[in-house]
């Protein structure tokens, strides 16, 4: 008995074991590997989030550093003080005016 599709190009591809091992492969890298396709997209999506947060952290970093570089001086450290601490020297008075819309509500316990 003779096979009627032996002849037929679509049968000669499928029946190729080349053409076999080279799909298993693929579908096997594709999905099934600890190097998948989709696990280096994570691992891509991660990458770029963390190279976002390096250059975020490095322009705190100068940030801080032109900080500090101008409380060396201490007319720049009594300037800081008064504005963050509130701080006062003893002939001085101090008002705080708030204004509607401020950050900071009145019923706000922190």
């Amino acid at each position: 008995m003779k096979n009627p599709y032996k002849d037929k190009k679509w049968f000669k591809l499928l029946s190729n074991k080349y053409i076999w091992v080279s799909l298993s492969f693929i579908v096997w890298m594709t999905f099934l590997d600890n190097y998948s396709y989709f696990d280096h997209r994570i691992l891509n999506k991660d990458i770029e989030e963390l190279k976002e947060n390096k250059k975020y952290y490095e322009e705190e970093i100068k940030k801080d550093k032109q900080h500090i570089q101008q409380l060396h001086n201490s007319e720049q450290i009594e300037k800081y003080a008064r504005e963050k601490y509130y701080m006062k020297k003893d002939s001085e008075d101090i008002y705080i005016i708030e204004f509607e819309g401020d950050s900071i509500s009145k019923n706000d316990p922190n």
